[in-house]
C-alpha cells in the first residue's frame, strides 16, 4: 500500500472497487476517507447513486478504518446495517472512524455526505481481521495483489 494521498491503492487489488473509482484521501489513526464521483451508469432510475454504490461505499470507507492501524491485515465484512437518510447526488466523501477494537474484530461507522456536506447515509458494521488463509500443507492463500495496470494475465 502507498503511503502518498490521495491514492487508488487500497492495499489489495478490489476489482469493483477499482471499476466504481474510489479514491482515498485519509488512512489512520482509525480514520479513514474515500471520495467517488458516480458515473451514470452507477445511477438508479431516479437519477440518484444506486443503493448498492452507496452501501459499497459505506463498507468500503469502514474497512478501510478498520485496516487503518494494521495496514498489512485484512478485514471481512461480518454485519453492516445502513441508513440511507436522503437521496445521494454528485460527487459523494465518505468519512469512517474505528469505535473499538478487539483481537478478532473491529467495530465501525461511516457516513457518506454529498458534495454540499449534507448527511446522506449512514452505516455502522463489524469487521474481522483476517490473515492469510493456509491451503495446504506449505502453501497459503493471499489476499489479491495489489492492481498493475498493464500486468493482468502476465507471469
Amino acid at each position: 500500500m502507498t503511503n502518498s494521498l490521495p491514492s487508488l491503492d487500497f492495499g489489495v487489488d478490489i476489482p469493483f472497487v477499482r471499476h466504481l473509482g474510489f479514491v482515498l484521501t485519509v488512512f489512520g489513526g482509525g480514520l479513514s476517507e474515500i471520495t467517488y464521483a458516480p458515473k451514470p451508469e452507477h445511477l438508479n432510475s431516479y437519477s440518484v447513486t444506486h443503493g448498492g454504490a452507496v452501501m459499497t461505499l459505506l463498507d468500503v470507507t469502514m474497512a478501510m478504518a478498520a485496516r487503518s492501524d494494521y495496514p498489512d491485515t485484512g478485514v471481512v465484512t461480518i454485519e453492516m446495517k445502513t441508513s440511507f437518510m436522503q437521496p445521494s447526488h454528485g460527487p459523494l466523501t465518505g468519512r469512517g472512524r474505528l469505535l473499538h477494537r478487539t483481537a478478532t474484530l473491529a467495530f465501525t461507522e461511516a457516513t457518506l455526505f454529498d458534495a454540499h456536506g449534507k448527511a446522506c447515509a449512514h452505516a455502522t458494521g463489524t469487521f474481522k481481521y483476517i490473515r492469510r488463509l493456509p491451503t495446504g500443507p506449505k502453501t497459503s492463500h493471499p489476499l489479491n495483489a495489489p492492481y498493475r495496470p498493464g500486468l493482468i494475465g502476465k507471469s
